[in-house]
């Protein structure tokens, strides 16, 4: 098949699925309009619900809220289109690590979900014959999912702050040349990813005693091709470590030595077994000593590198790992890289650091003015004695529908954060599986839908009410037979 050939039969198959997404949603379209007031403050429309985020989380969020007919809604991201979530930009893993089958923002429509759109761009065989998704794939689908679903995305729109405004959020905005944008709000949701409360961690001891040019860190953009011909480290036992040390192999640096504090390389992936629709639909409902023994095993666990990823890495002869050799201290000696370890010194020219993310909502710019009064999971629980855990306690403790709550009810802020919804990573020890997660993405959503779509029902309640007794619109027009 020529590649003329190829580009015509994958549009022929996209355009066949597009109108196969049109037919099953209007087969399923009910009810039939929309439900919400239209609220205008002082001649400016205000958003029922604004989404930060157009990667995998915000987009199906849009859509789950789109299906229980709550329309006035808008998406925004900072990226340019096409760059939203890490796909693209600092995942450098080969494919998806979940299985091909499992399916998200589809929400249970077949016709979107992620075989229908790989069969109709590759054929039913290149689907039978996969066995992960590769990574630019999966970029190009949620391309596609936004575009045949129309979503409300505005993108170059960098969320800088939200305020409280006379019962309402108001929200603004700053595109990349610098120009301010403001929008009212009655609903927030936080679809921000990975380090959505937080931010990305490098050690101190590596950022005082190192130029910044000497390192990175994983969910950074890095240049591999100039690390040909160089000496690697890379610190870290998750799978990014090891994507990263692939990578840097693959573009042809000297070595690459992966050091972990962990004695053994973790082996068993604890996002298997959540796997089940009863963790995934229904972890929230536990009292919090179960949730917290939960995700106590969980977060110690680990997510290991799959094994192909592994195997990625070890194919190479100058690739080396080094177990219980976690880095306790840095320094330059002239141009060399000097990492001091349990086991004496190693020398790189260059370092990678795959150490994750802290969990801090002061430390993002967009929660920071409201951080203090966010109740964290040490303000709400006190685990059993030995069943400490800081990393878990410094994580929010959610509401049943992903919103925050206040520390301190009396709180000024409360209502203010009972209106934004944490859709992000850090949601995890209240909501288990979330945005963040292909894996718990159609359970979470759908959690997510039911509550913003509650919360604002009830907000308008007396309005219905009124709606209801206004209603005349007949249905028995005539009293006598159509052949009378």
């Amino acid at each position: 098949m020529t590649a003329d050939s190829h580009t015509a039969t994958e549009t022929g198959g996209l355009a066949v699925l597009n109108d196969a997404v049109r037919r099953d949603l209007e087969v399923i379209d009910y009810p039939r309009h929309d439900w919400t007031p239209r609220l205008v403050r002082d001649g400016e429309p205000v958003l029922d619900v604004a989404i930060i985020g157009a990667g995998q989380g915000g987009l199906a969020t849009g859509f789950g809220l789109r299906r229980g007919n709550v329309t006035n809604i808008r998406i925004f991201d900072r990226a340019p289109r096409g760059g939203e979530g890490p796909w693209i930009t600092f995942a450098r893993m080969i494919t998806l690590r979940t299985p091909k089958y499992v399916t998200g923002p589809d929400l249970g429509v077949p016709s979107l979900t992620p075989r229908a759109w790989y069969s109709a761009r590759y054929g039913a065989q290149a689907w039978a014959e996969l066995d992960k998704i590769p990574r630019q794939d999966w970029q190009a689908y949620l391309d596609w999912y936004r575009d045949s679903l129309a979503l409300p995305v505005e993108n170059d729109r960098s969320f800088e702050r939200v305020e409280p405004e006379d019962g309402l959020l108001r929200l603004t905005f700053r595109d990349s040349a610098g120009r301010e944008y403001r929008h009212l709000a009655r609903k927030l949701v936080l679809a921000t990813g990975i380090d959505g409360n937080g931010a990305w961690h490098v050690p101190d001891f590596i950022r005082q005693a190192l130029p910044r040019g000497a390192y990175a860190h994983t969910s950074e953009r890095i240049d591999f091709a100039a690390l040909r011909g160089k000496r690697i480290g890379v610190l870290g036992a998750g799978a990014s470590a090891f994507d990263n040390a692939a990578t840097a192999l693959e573009s042809g640096a000297a070595s690459v030595a992966l050091c972990l504090r962990r004695r053994v390389i973790p082996s068993v992936n604890p996002y298997r077994w959540m796997e089940n629709t009863g963790f995934l639909a229904h972890f929230p409902s536990l009292p919090d000593t179960l949730r917290w023994r939960f995700m106590r095993h969980i977060y110690d666990l680990n997510q290991p590198p799959p094994q192909d990823t592994f195997w990625r890495c070890r194919r190479h002869p100058t690739f080396s790992y080094h177990t219980g050799c976690g880095w306790t201290g840095a320094r330059m000696d002239g141009e060399e890289i000097v990492m001091r370890t349990p086991d004496g010194e190693m020398r790189f020219d260059f370092v990678i650091i795959g150490t994750g993310f802290a969990t801090d909502l002061a430390r993002r710019p967009e929660t920071a003015s409201f951080a203090g009064s966010v109740a964290l999971w040490q303000d709400r629980f006190t685990p059993p004695a030995g069943e400490e855990n800081a990393l878990l306690a410094a994580h929010p403790y959610l509401g049943d529908a992903y919103q925050f709550l206040p520390r301190d009810p009396a709180d000024p802020l409360a209502p203010m954060l009972a209106a934004i919804h944490n859709f992000t990573f850090g949601a995890t020890p209240s909501m288990g599986l979330s945005g963040a997660s292909i894996s718990g993405m159609r359970f979470g959503v759908e959690r997510l839908a039911r509550g913003l779509g509650r919360d604002l029902f009830v907000a308008d309640g007396a309005w219905h009410l009124e709606s209801l007794l206004n209603y005349a619109t007949p249905e028995l027009v005539s009293l006598d037979p159509p052949d009378a």
